[in-house]
């Protein structure tokens, strides 16, 4: 072709702040390629030079000219952009030939004036699918963090790992990465870093922290010494059908882990606690959603023992598109092995949202959030799974049903059709915040310590009560007398 991958020619389309910064970034450093053109549709742009760089225009000509001759390398570098102007150019650019095609993060992640080419990445579906994010304005998202100690469990997770990322761009003074998976913290760790090399929030101290929730003394010692003035809890297990197969182990992380966590955060004085939960805690089915409904109930009961200025609250929303263990790296990967693609039911919908922006959104709900209250996160529409998968089927480049099968196995268990946002006990107002709702329900749960004596005995061995250690038919028995909607089994074995 004429150009060599070792140094690619690059086209940035786009040519705003953010394009502009990475223009800069590239010629300064010699080492990424050559830029040759920025590709704009502002006919007041068009046909200038910026930074010595020409702007060609409009954007759809000029690819189309450049089908020929294909440059390495292309760059979406327009932070503003609809989901259906990126689908457009993503399938624009991918005829034309271009070898690599990376995006810029949307303005939900990141702060104006400051894009970096480290930020870049490859595209892939979930900038997409779905519905366009709403721009939310970081910027003032993020300003009550500056300065702050924040602690994020689960922080080699899907929703840990972006609030991470997001978080180095606020300025914050420690940003303290908890769980109990090496690898996972090694990894989100390593990227910061490189995040940090490359002139993302340089300022902030990066502490990786390994722990288990589950230990009671050592998440309250922990606690004390790490003096985090912001905790967002989003440490969970979350399989569904492997929580069904490993109930105690469920409960006995999510639910005594959240109440360990909420405990020794009021003993040491954290500020503002987040508990990050899920459409499935409403009226559950499924083990796991029993367990975050039960640890929605701790973090609201945490708030009445509070100080005047503590703010414990939830967010809840739905499933988010790419998260590790969800469909849509399932379906990547069945499509990649030639299919076929596996949906439980052609009636089965869910609601969706990218990370990116419901960490945007859990981020702007803990400054703006009250204490005692939970917060539901806008989550649009209901999609299809089914049509899901054809999506990403057509942005492999195949057609469903014909170059790939999409079969029907049926719902697992502890799954529904379609999952609720709201309890039939609560009831949704709106707050002066777009995509964020506020619950309304009652403060306090005057049963929550009853529920928890009787549950425990089945996670932490009590020589008084033997039989129900580690005893799966009596936690679900439990579970049934306090929450009824709980799945029964009549099948379920002791251990």
């Amino acid at each position: 072709m004429g150009n060599s991958l070792e140094n690619p020619r690059i086209y940035i389309l786009g040519a705003g702040f953010a394009g502009i910064s990475i223009a800069k970034e590239i010629r300064q450093k010699g080492v990424f390629g050559t830029i040759v053109a920025f590709l704009d549709d502002n006919p007041e742009k068009v046909g200038r030079s910026i930074e010595g760089v020409p702007v060609l225009g409009p954007i759809r000509d000029v690819v189309n000219l450049l089908a020929r001759t294909p440059a390495d390398e292309a760059i979406i570098a327009i932070p503003s952009a609809s989901r259906e102007l990126i689908r457009d150019l993503y399938f624009l650019l991918k005829r034309a030939g271009f070898a690599r095609i990376r995006i810029l993060p949307s303005v939900a992640q990141i702060v104006e004036g400051d894009a970096h080419l480290v930020q870049t990445r490859e595209i892939d579906p979930q900038d997409l699918l779905g519905r366009s994010p709403v721009a939310i304005g970081l910027k003032e998202s993020i300003r009550w963090l500056r300065g702050r100690r924040v602690l994020i469990t689960g922080a080699g997770g899907s929703i840990g790992s972006e609030l991470a990322r997001q978080l180095l761009s606020a300025g914050v003074e420690r940003l303290y990465l908890f769980g109990h998976g090496e690898n996972s913290i090694y990894q989100i760790d390593r990227e910061l870093r490189i995040l940090q090399a490359g002139g993302v929030g340089v300022s902030t101290a990066i502490v990786p922290v390994i722990g288990e929730l589950k230990d009671a003394q050592y998440v309250t010692h922990i606690l004390k010494r790490l003096k985090a003035d912001v905790v967002f809890h989003t440490a969970a297990y979350k399989h569904v059908p492997l929580m069904e197969a490993n109930t105690v182990a469920a409960m006995e992380n999510n639910v005594f882990g959240t109440l360990n966590l909420c405990q020794a955060s009021l003993e040491a004085g954290v500020r503002r606690f987040v508990l990050v939960s899920t459409d499935k805690a409403v009226e559950p089915l499924c083990t796991y959603g029993a367990s975050k409904h039960l640890s929605e109930r701790i973090v609201m009961n945490a708030q009445s023992k509070a100080g005047r200025d503590c703010h414990y609250m939830v967010v809840r929303f739905g499933n988010v598109l790419g998260s590790r263990g969800s469909i849509l790296p399932l379906f990547m990967k069945q499509v990649a092995q030639g299919g076929p693609v596996t949906v439980t039911d052609p009636a089965a919908r869910r609601y969706f949202m990218t990370i990116p922006e419901a960490c945007s959104l859990v981020l702007k709900t803990g400054g703006v959030g009250g204490g005692g209250e939970s917060y539901l996160l806008d989550m649009g529409e209901a999609i299809y799974i089914r049509e899901l998968a054809e999506q990403v089927i057509r942005f492999s480049g195949f057609e469903p049903d014909k170059d790939i099968q999409i079969d029907y196995i049926g719902l697992r268990a502890g799954e529904r059709l379609e999952e609720k946002l709201v309890a039939d006990n609560e009831t949704l107002e709106a707050t002066d915040f777009p995509r964020i709702n506020r619950l309304v329900r009652k403060d306090a749960d005057p049963e929550l310590p009853a529920i928890l004596a009787e549950l425990k005995p089945a996670c932490t061995y009590d020589p008084a009560r033997p039989e129900a250690y580690r005893n799966r038919r009596y936690l679900r028995e439990t579970l049934r007398t306090w929450i009824p909607s709980v799945e029964e089994k009549t099948d379920e074995p002791e251990y």
